[in-house]
């Protein structure tokens, strides 16, 4: 299996995406991601990373660093409600963990994962619907919503987002926010960077980070339909938007522009020493960006000239109500208490920083916290990691392809052999 990770706020979770994601390297790999190898129950790994449940009114599970900034917040909330609650850091295999204890019963009440997982646990049978508030969707932003929702049912409450964005630099570029990629081109070269675009590829290739170059050109996953679920039977890659993609990176690999030397392991560094005018990452990025002085301006990644606007994948962190939770009404009660008080996810934002869904507590971080708020209002014109299973068999053959264009493949055969091996498998 092919192993990828960057370096993200969330855990994602199918085989799929966990593999995804171990290629792009570890400097886009965070401590606190947590992804599954597991996409059913039978491999969906074991609970020997798991703590015992642990005797409380309300027992939450999450990886590392959602359980340290949960629980200040968590403890204000339960001795309020005149309750007990422990939150448990799961370190390693949380989806896995929290799936295989949940079908033994002995596993929490609620548990803190990536919208991706959704898939995965509802065909485990692990998390249950849950009923928002009526005042959530004034509360929540529209993309956290959208994350959740899963073959019309609503399946958890998102409390943070993550996608893409432009990173400039602005001592390298006299065009902080490029209106398309050839525009970013030139700027980058008339500043004379040794790098046009730090943008992770790595020899194994990321789909993650090039779907806004794959989108812009027309190339798509799966087919959308219009409630939202995805039609399994039309797979786009292999089709004629994504060949066009393909052809488009293949001129950027030529230009130098694209780079399979440029992975995870160094493509924030690449910009943070200066030997890159712009680059392309999330809110991971901005610590090391703002540690390092770099005078930046951030933007939304922008598509190709003539073609439709770029579009990046959404990730959602959420509270999900476990099936065979003990005490599920003291769950639900927690849980809408996340989508309807701000405090909890401020709480935890002061401890670990992810950009929020919380329309309250965006507006309340605007001014001290700008580039969080502005990735998660780019949020909004991203589209959400799909949560199917059929994920899985997508992001290896892909991020290959995508890998072997940039290094001189032929684009169409390159391409829609991608796509007759995804289509094998699913």
């Amino acid at each position: 299996m092919v192993q990828i990770r960057r370096k993200s706020f969330l855990a994602l979770g199918t085989v799929g995406t966990a593999a995804f994601l171990a290629a792009c390297g570890s400097n886009d790999d965070s401590s606190d991601s947590s992804a599954s190898d597991g996409g059913g129950a039978s491999d969906a790994g074991g609970s020997g990373d798991a703590p015992a449940r642990a005797d409380a009114d309300l027992v939450v599970w999450a990886d590392d660093k959602k359980a340290e900034s949960l629980q200040g917040p968590a403890k204000t909330w339960a001795d309020a409600n005149g309750l007990t609650i422990a939150v448990q850091a799961v370190s390693g295999d949380l989806q896995g963990s929290f799936v295989t204890a949940n079908q033994a019963g002995n596993g929490p009440d609620v548990v803190i994962g990536a919208h991706d997982w959704i898939g995965n646990l509802v065909q485990n049978g692990a998390i249950a619907p849950v009923q928002l508030p009526a005042d959530a969707q004034q509360k929540v932003a529209p993309v956290g919503l959208t994350a959740v929702t899963y073959d019309g049912q609503v399946y958890g409450v998102p409390y943070s987002v993550e996608t893409l964005a432009l990173f400039a630099n602005k001592t390298l570029t006299q065009v902080p926010e490029p209106k398309s990629i050839e525009e970013l081109v030139s700027a980058a070269q008339a500043g004379g960077a040794e790098n046009p675009l730090s943008l992770p590829i790595g020899e194994a290739g990321d789909a993650y980070h090039m779907e806004p170059l794959y989108s812009s050109a027309g190339g798509y996953l799966f087919k959308r339909n219009d409630d939202g679920t995805y039609d399994t039977s039309d797979l786009g890659v292999g089709k004629e938007g994504s060949i066009a993609a393909a052809e488009k990176m293949h001129d950027l690999g030529q230009q130098g522009v694209l780079k399979t030397t440029i992975s995870g392991d160094n493509a924030i560094s690449l910009f943070t020493d200066g030997k890159a005018a712009y680059l392309i990452s999330g809110p991971w990025a901005l610590s090391d960006i703002k540690t390092a002085k770099v005078d930046f301006a951030m933007a939304a990644v922008p598509g190709f000239e003539g073609m439709q606007p770029a579009r990046s994948f959404a990730g959602v962190n959420a509270f999900y109500v476990a099936t065979k939770a003990k005490n599920q009404a003291f769950a639900v009660q927690f849980v809408n208490a996340v989508a309807t008080d701000p405090s909890i996810a401020e709480g935890m934002f002061g401890v670990n920083e992810l950009p929020p869904t919380s329309l309250d507590l965006q507006q309340s971080l605007a001014a001290d916290n700008p580039e969080m708020v502005q990735i998660a209002q780019y949020a909004e014109n991203a589209d959400p990691m799909p949560a199917i299973p059929q994920m899985q068999e997508v992001w290896g053959p892909l991020g290959q392809a995508e890998a072997n264009i940039v290094k001189g493949a032929d684009p169409t055969s390159t391409m829609e052999s991608a796509g007759q091996e995804i289509t094998s498998k699913i």
